[in-house]
């Protein structure tokens, strides 16, 4: 149980001034706390004597309320220290797990859901901030508090009556150790059900137009249901033993109060001790009662803080498949490209995506890629930005193994617009300018025009400041894959890659982005995969992929010339096109 407090060993010493602060300030209330029962039990002692003064009855009044006082500002100064710190470990923790995911490679995300890592981001980090806070604070008040409560009650009331009336404590140490272990197990399965909840919510919000188009809402909200019955069922598993703690205490508080109105009016009647003594000692009991819940509240923190920092951990020690070279070329990647693939399978993956697939890219030059859907077009790019490393044979950039660049250094040099586009939930402005914040607005709107989207933007209420929202669900396809390529240019990168980036708009628009991209990209390389050939056929060379394999090669003109798989494919999309410019002339 006390384990956890060992593995946050390296916080509590980057933060012992103030804990100790906390700590002390804890105990000097527990001093304090103790020695008011007394002045009461004295204050009682003289009423039924009759020696009370009011000298006396103001000096000991007094006592107390300067005792309150400072028990105010000790509290106060404790808080602030203790749950300060509770507060700043969540916040390097959290830095922490933010850092951790930014270096992790694409095989990493594919083993954990969305769901999965905002639970280890949210619930996780609230258990360990609880036992920084709470946990240590019921720990001390458990300790302190209750030996000074303990201790004036053996030696400034009575030690038989304090023997007599606490033997049903030990039950209390019994009880926590069970229910530790018991809270352990079910909090674990806790966490995994709420994880299992945050994919659902996840999937749901992205997916919210497909569920509609399908008409899934019904089923999709019984899954979801499920899913929330299943958290509140494990959540009643957890306070179900955690609820059996309080009756618990309250049991035997109650148990040791007849205890002592048994034993304490005995007492009494054979003047072993005075009534202020019993009223003391009742006063005692009373302050008695936090500890034992405290006892109870380490035992549930603990565990749960046990839990949650071992699934943390678990995160945290997962490692990139991708690793540097000792002094790795800083500079962005740019000049030739050399890819000789031989092989290559996804790490979860049986089969072969890519078999003997080589090409090369002069510095200048346009490629384009085509092929069928998962011919292996995107696991092409996967590698070109060193997504995965599992490859038999080179991948070159100007000449020098793309191994030995960091991993900062190939993405700086690349300005990739993929299959998925992705906006951020921001304005449109912040989304061209994601990786130059610094751009003008003339620069930003110069990028936008390249990409066809600026006569779009001006339109929307509040033009380029305008929210896209949540993955930019405001926005058109067309739109958003524009605003993609906005974004991308803005890079400024020697190479572009464009991943079926101009899938969702029309020919005339496709045009004007692609002699744009040719006017102002004729020092820079450019790759563009596609299933449209009208998007490539300006390229100084074309490859057709089919099942991960090579199987044409040329330019445009060559490939017709071959009679292969591009020259069937690039008549039937000019029939295609004849035949929906005929629908439209008769519209």
């Amino acid at each position: 149980m006390f384990s956890i407090l060992r593995k946050l060993g390296w916080f509590f010493k980057l933060r012992w001034k103030s804990y100790t602060f906390g700590v002390f300030g804890l105990i000097a209330v527990a001093i304090l706390s103790a020695v008011t029962p007394l002045i009461l039990g004295n204050i009682i002692d003289q009423m039924v004597n009759s020696t009370l003064t009011f000298q006396s009855l103001a000096l000991q009044s007094g006592t107390i309320l300067v005792f309150a006082i400072a028990m105010y500002g000790l509290r106060y100064g404790w808080r602030v220290a203790i749950f300060g710190n509770s507060t700043l470990l969540e916040s390097i923790l959290r830095n922490r797990l933010f850092a951790h995911f930014t270096k992790m490679d694409s095989q990493f995300f594919h083993e954990y859901r969305t769901g999965d890592l905002m639970a280890h981001a949210t619930n996780d980090l609230a258990a360990l901030r609880f036992v920084a806070g709470g946990g240590i604070l019921s720990i001390t008040d458990s300790i302190f508090i209750g030996g000074t409560t303990l201790f004036s009650m053996i030696f400034f009331v009575d030690w038989k009556l304090t023997l007599f009336t606490t033997l049903p404590f030990p039950l209390l140490i019994v009880a926590a150790r069970y229910m530790g272990k018991a809270i352990n197990k079910r909090y674990r399965k806790s966490l995994e059900s709420f994880s299992q909840m945050n994919n659902r919510v996840q999937e749901s919000v992205g997916g919210m137009k497909v569920i509609k188009t399908f008409g899934e809402e019904e089923a999709h909200y019984a899954d979801f249901t499920g899913d929330i019955e299943n958290v509140i069922a494990r959540n009643k598993a957890v306070y179900q033993v955690d609820s059996a703690y309080s009756p618990i205490i309250e049991g035997i508080t109650g148990l040791t109060y007849v205890l002592t109105l048994f034993f304490g009016s005995y007492f009494i009647s054979i003047d072993r001790i005075s009534l202020g003594q019993l009223i003391a000692y009742f006063s005692y009991l009373s302050m008695m009662t936090w500890p034992l819940l405290a006892i109870g509240r380490v035992a549930n923190t603990l565990e749960r803080g046990n839990a949650s920092y071992n699934r943390v951990t678990d995160l945290l020690s997962k490692k990139s498949s991708l690793k540097e070279a000792k002094n790795p070329i800083q500079t962005p990647v740019a000049g030739d490209i050399a890819f000789t693939v031989d092989s290559f399978t996804y790490p979860d993956g049986k089969n072969e995506v890519l078999q003997n697939a080589h090409f090369q890219l002069k510095s200048g030059n346009t490629l384009g890629i085509v092929g069928h859907t998962g011919s292996g077009k995107s696991t092409i790019f996967k590698l070109l930005l060193r997504d995965y490393d599992g490859y038999t044979g080179k991948i070159k950039y100007n000449d020098k193994d793309i191994k030995h660049y960091s991993l900062d250094a190939v993405s700086q040099g690349i300005g990739y617009v993929p299959q998925g586009t992705f906006l951020f939930s921001t304005t449109v402005r912040e989304n061209i300018c994601f990786v130059n914040p610094q751009l003008t607005q003339e620069q930003v709107e110069h990028f936008a025009k390249l990409a066809d989207i600026h006569d779009d933007i001006e339109q929307f209420p509040e033009g380029y400041d305008t929210e896209v929202g949540e993955r930019g669900v405001s926005l058109s396809g067309g739109q958003k894959q524009r605003i993609a390529i906005a974004r991308a240019l803005a890079t400024q990168a020697e190479f572009l890659i464009l991943d079926d980036a101009l899938s969702a708009v029309d020919a005339q628009t496709e045009a004007r982005i692609l002699e744009n991209l040719r006017d102002i990209r004729r020092n820079e390389s450019t790759i563009i995969a596609t299933h449209r050939i009208s998007s490539i056929m300006h390229a100084d060379e074309i490859i057709v992929l089919d099942k991960g394999q090579i199987v044409e090669r040329g330019t445009h003109t060559e490939l017709l010339a071959n009679e292969g798989w591009y020259s069937q494919m690039y008549e039937e999309q000019q029939l295609q096109q004849k035949v929906d410019q005929g629908g439209e002339t008769l519209g």
